[in-house]
């Protein structure tokens, strides 16, 4: 149900109206050196290098005046030509200027280990050493100072630019565009400075999106028609075809909710899709193509199919657990009669944990020559048949001229792994399938982890927000996007409004996974 972020479409952001005509100058003169000869295009080639390095140390300039200057003399003037400076730069020169910024205003450790040596050079406050009255105070004062001063020098330079940016009108927005392009350096590389800089610009932007910030607002096909582009661009769970579908899920029976900031109006940060049903729906073609949809008076359950995020910026900030809480309360309240909160989600991990776990089995098989010698496999430390025996003989009987293979997981692999996904064709493939692929997925919900967490992103993101596992659905998006990320499975987590906190702590301090009976009996 949850969308990652387009990822770095923004990273070329273009600041309107301030870098408007900056992006027009620029594109005139591109356009003015295309008819150029040869070896008048080499010296203006020699020339646009010169002139790439002297922007970039313009804009460098730029940035610690930002930082640097007395806050009185910072205005509107100075911050709009660093957030333009910064537009025009080539990601390379991005780059570097990020690696400056991390690096040239970080803290001042030198002024933080005098500190923490004054500090431990004093007797902690109620030792024999001190007398009473007005000289404990005088005392005191003196850890207090340097508490304060200690406080102080443990805030990197850089902090100074990212507040100045953020009183800026675009300045929110502009943030958000330099932490997508400092996630998108950092897949690069593990830059200890720069993952400290996205850390704490993340700290930041955490506090300045709080709830009480965020406005709550159900979009409807009345919103103006660049409000509607947006839904439909960022929407990429379930891809909006037209405008027909656009209007469909914005009208009877349907609800979305999006949480906008006053700093980036127009433009929703997350947004949900909500359908209103008689029951938990086990397939999103319900969703998508229940037409005409049951009167609103007679759903009882309220199922969240689609939630998207539209800053790639903001990554790792958990607004989606706010949003869903926000409109569960909001649905409880104008419509008494929903009782249910749930999901339709798609489980984005599960095919490619599945394929590795089967490629890495079969291969391990194939090295100790065990496929027809069950006796042999129990004295592998690693090998695991994570077939059934009666799955492995289903999948032998049906596999006919689509896929071969020595063993059960060998004939699995062989069917899945084709782009062209046959076996939905066949109703033999179909059946010897089920059930392994139903049990593999709810072990793949329930016990597959990582540090202690759900090892599907989706499953965390719910799970983390206090839902609950209540349903596996066979066949339940077919489209060649959900074959490919769970061969048609789909999942419902359940919120109970009277549970949610208690499976969030649960779930946060043990890493326990709440789940129905159906879903535990397939792996038990």
């Amino acid at each position: 149900m949850r969308a990652r972020m387009r990822p770095n479409h923004l990273t070329n952001f273009a600041l309107s109206p301030i870098s408007n005509e900056l992006n027009q100058i620029l594109s005139n003169s591109h356009g003015n050196r295309s008819g150029e000869n040869g070896e008048h295009h080499a010296m203006e080639h020699g020339k646009e290098k010169l002139n790439h390095q002297r922007s970039f140390e313009v804009v460098r300039e730029s940035m610690h005046s930002v930082i640097s200057m007395n806050k009185t003399e910072v205005g509107d003037s100075v911050l709009n030509e660093f957030l333009e400076g910064y537009c025009s730069l080539s990601f390379e020169n991005r780059r570097k200027l990020l690696l400056t910024l991390a690096k040239e205003y970080d803290l001042n450790r030198a002024q933080v280990r005098e500190l923490i040596k004054q500090y431990l050079g004093l007797q902690p406050p109620g030792s024999e050493a001190q007398s009473g009255g007005v000289a404990d105070e005088g005392f005191l004062s003196t850890f207090y100072r340097i508490e304060r001063n200690l406080r102080h020098s443990l805030k990197p330079v850089y902090e100074t630019l990212f507040e100045r940016l953020n009183t800026h009108p675009e300045g929110l927005k502009f943030l958000t565009i330099i932490r997508a392009d400092i996630l998108s350096i950092l897949t690069e590389g593990n830059i200890a400075s720069l993952r400290a800089l996205d850390s704490y610009l993340k700290e930041k932007l955490t506090t300045w999106l709080s709830p009480a910030a965020l406005e709550l607002h159900q979009i409807t096909w009345d919103d103006p028609a660049s409000l509607l582009e947006k839904i439909v661009f960022y929407e990429a769970v379930h891809p909006i075809s037209n405008l027909i579908d656009l209007k469909r899920r914005l009208g009877v029976g349907r609800r979305c909710f999006g949480y906008f900031h006053s700093a980036i109006p127009r433009e929703p940060l997350i947004f949900i899709e909500v359908a209103l049903l008689k029951n938990i729906a086990e397939t999103i073609q319900e969703v998508l193509w229940d037409n005409p949809p049951i009167a609103e008076s007679e759903a009882t359950c309220a199922l969240f199919y689609s939630i998207s995020s539209t800053q790639p910026g903001l990554a790792g900030i958990n607004l989606g657990k706010f949003l869903i809480k926000r409109v569960i309360t909001l649905v409880k309240i104008d419509m008494p009669h929903i009782s249910v909160f749930a999901t339709l989600s798609p489980i984005p991990g599960f095919m490619q944990w599945l394929l590795s776990k089967l490629a890495s089995q079969s291969k391990l098989a194939k090295a100790e020559d065990i496929s027809h010698s069950p006796a042999d496999r129990s004295g592998l430390t690693f090998y695991e048949n994570i077939l059934e025996p009666e799955e492995e003989r289903a999948l032998i009987d049906s596999s006919g001229d689509l896929a071969s293979g020595k063993s059960g997981m060998e004939i699995m692999l062989n069917l899945l792994t084709p782009p062209t996904h046959e076996w939905t064709n066949s109703d033999k493939l179909l059946s010897a399938l089920k059930p392994p692929l139903m049990r593999l997925c709810a072990r793949y919900l329930l016990q597959e982890k990582k540090r202690g967490k759900a090892l599907d992103s989706v499953a965390n993101f719910h799970l983390q927000n206090g839902a609950m596992v209540q349903r596996i659905n066979w066949m339940a998006d077919q489209s060649e996007k959900g074959l490919n990320q769970s061969a048609g499975i789909m999942v419902n987590y359940v919120y109970r409004p009277e549970n949610i906190e208690e499976y969030a702590q649960s779930y946060f301090s043990k890493g326990h996974i709440h789940s129905s009976y159906d879903v535990k009996r397939y792996i038990q």
